[in-house]
């Protein structure tokens, strides 16, 4: 998979990485370390043109926490429709729903994962 990812995405990835949102962060802390049940999930990890949120490779899984200025719109529906052809599954969330209701967030990613919350 890293030899399909351009050099220029895996350059912005690493840039985006130094500069999460609030939601990004604290979503990243339970992720981090494995401790979703042992799954590893990467932080802005570059899929082909696209950088995702989070990544876990295992369940072939993207985690997406989304602000407002992120409403659907054509780019959004063609990542989707790309990701999708790659078989990945993207969960998406609003900012506000990680930094208010972060326990529900963590089940349904628990759930999509087939593992007990």
């Amino acid at each position: 998979m890293r030899n399909q990812v351009p050099i220029s995405a895996r350059r912005r990835a690493r840039t985006m990485r130094a500069d999460p949102t609030e939601a990004e962060r604290l979503l990243g802390r339970a992720l981090r370390d494995r401790r979703m049940q042992a799954l590893e999930f990467r932080r802005r990890a570059p899929v082909g043109p696209y950088i995702v949120d989070f990544l876990c490779i295992a369940r072939r899984l993207i985690v997406e926490a989304d602000g407002s200025q992120r409403a659907e719109s054509r780019y959004h529906a063609a990542r989707q429709a790309w990701l999708a052809e790659q078989g990945y599954a993207v969960l998406r969330f609003s900012d506000r729903d990680v930094l208010m209701a972060r326990e529900s967030v963590l089940a349904t990613i628990a759930a999509r994962c087939g593992l007990p919350w």
